[in-house]
């Protein structure tokens, strides 16, 4: 069953957004070196539940933390969004040596994020 593995907080200014979340959660942020500014941000111990996401700058238009649900096949879960009602608002986009994203709607406006991991 898929569940959410990850999420991403946009950030007008991306150092205010991580000192505010590591002094008021303790959360610590990592540059990814990838081909955009992206910082992974550890939320706790591996060992405890909860997930680790992501910060970045915000693109226009974007707004609110987008959680991601992890999927086995990013094209049968967009076709099955499409069928049940959602939309896709970014198509199905390559994360080099990560993997594949896309952003969709629900039925209710709700924006969530699904994510297929390259298998090595």
């Amino acid at each position: 069953m898929p569940r959410i593995t990850h999420f991403e907080v946009p950030a007008d200014d991306p150092a205010r957004a991580q000192k505010f979340y590591s002094q008021v959660f303790g959360w610590k942020f990592d540059k990814w070196d990838g081909p955009m500014e992206y910082w992974m941000t550890i939320t706790g111990d591996n060992k405890e539940p909860g997930i680790n996401g992501g910060l970045m700058k915000r693109v226009p238009g974007q707004f609110g933390i987008t959680n991601y649900i992890e999927v086995s096949s990013i094209d049968e879960f967009l076709n099955k969004i499409r069928s049940n009602g959602g939309n896709v608002i970014v198509p199905k986009t390559s994360i080099s040596e990560v993997g594949y994203f896309a952003q969709c709607t629900d039925t209710e406006g709700n924006i969530f994020g699904i994510i297929q991991l390259d298998k090595k």
